[in-house]
């Protein structure tokens, strides 16, 4: 059985997340009822990474073992001829027997965009600001992060995890045309991290906290002590290293 390695963009506006919920619709499950579609087959896939509700990607990375005989080089188009318009499988190839999608990832990149004037076109993949941010300011609290900190402030409250470090490898806002943008790289998020994030140093840029608490915040552990979660839609899984 040969193992499938796809590549996957999605809008995620309309579902529960990449993994299956009981109440609505999830990327995984689509991409699941394409595959029994066109290869007669359930099968189950693993995604390199579980974004939440709301929350897109351009490079979301999933692998399976396909069962069925099938020509490899017509199974994204075949895959995306009958998915939503929301769901675009990128490319399909044939990975090596012990490839795993979420295992294997190395590293794992994501944006947020920011606008802080109203817009019409992209409403629906950034956060409209419309006070003064100070971009300076977010930049010193994204250097702060770089490195290997725990990030137990940084995630939903109801984070089970008992092991709450991360290794960040970049952290930079930077400015493209009417956008304010975020990006991140590290091994690992925590549930609600990267919006977390955001809407702390959000907090910093618009004056609602000072610079230098940020790195207080930081070292709490404490969910109560950082800022507000930034919406989802501005939130984008951009890439998966191997």
């Amino acid at each position: 059985m040969p193992n499938i390695r796809l590549m996957i963009e999605y809008d995620g506006t309309d579902y529960v997340g990449w993994q299956f919920q009981k109440n609505g619709r999830s990327i995984q499950e689509e991409i699941e009822k394409a595959i029994k579609q066109i290869l007669q087959a359930d099968i189950r896939i693993t995604g390199a990474g579980r974004t939440d509700a709301g929350v897109h990607a351009r490079g979301q990375v999933a692998s399976f073992f396909m069962e069925e005989e099938f020509e490899i080089s017509t199974l994204a188009k075949s895959l995306s001829s009958v998915l939503p318009h929301s769901i675009v499988i990128r490319e399909a190839v044939e990975a090596p027997l012990d490839f795993n999608a979420r295992y294997d990832a190395k590293k794992r990149r994501y944006s947020y965009s920011i606008s802080q004037e109203p817009i019409a076109i992209q409403r629906n993949y950034c956060w409209q600001v419309f006070q003064k941010l100070d971009p300076d300011l977010m930049q010193m609290c994204a250097k702060q992060i770089i490195g290997e900190h725990g990030f137990r402030a940084f995630c939903k409250v109801e984070d089970d995890l008992h092991q709450h470090r991360c290794t960040i490898t970049s952290a930079e806002w930077t400015k493209n045309n009417k956008l304010l943008i975020f990006e991140i790289t590290s091994n690992r998020f925590l549930h609600g991290m990267v919006r977390t994030l955001v809407g702390t140093m959000v907090n910093v840029g618009r004056g609602h906290s000072k610079m230098n608490e940020f790195a207080k915040i930081l070292e709490s552990k404490d969910r109560a002590a950082a800022g507000m979660s930034a919406p989802a839609k501005g939130l984008i899984l951009e890439e998966i290293y191997y």
